[in-house]
């Protein structure tokens, strides 16, 4: 069983930040697409960001700006770097890993939670 390791969740307030970690094993994080989702309540997860082995992210146009997605490949782990928080972007955030050769696998995370209010 492949364990994603998350951290950083938390309560801040308004125009605050966060900081999310996640560590994988290594031999899965060298190849794989390392990823954030949320679910806030009553909606289903969402994209957040999300980063390949070269580099390349990708953002939902709504998270462009404030939230920055990187990778240290020496310490296996994926970070999301959140910036300016407004009171929507309360929700469980989910690490995942993904690769698709020969075949779709996903591995996720626990998930950990974000709250922004005053």
């Amino acid at each position: 069983q492949v364990q994603l390791v998350e951290s950083g969740g938390g309560l801040v307030q308004p125009g605050g930040s966060l900081r999310l970690s996640c560590t994988a094993p290594a031999d899965i994080f060298s190849i794989y697409t390392m990823g954030w989702y949320r679910r806030a309540p009553g909606r289903q997860r969402d994209l957040v960001a999300k980063i390949t082995p070269g580099g390349f992210t990708v953002y939902p146009e709504s998270i462009k700006g404030r939230f920055t997605i990187s990778r240290d490949n020496a310490k296996n782990t994926a970070y999301l770097q959140m910036n300016s928080l407004k009171p929507e972007d309360t929700a469980v955030y989910y690490c995942n890993a993904y690769h698709d050769y020969p075949r779709n696998v996903n591995y996720w995370g626990p998930g950990t939670q974000v709250t922004v209010s005053s």
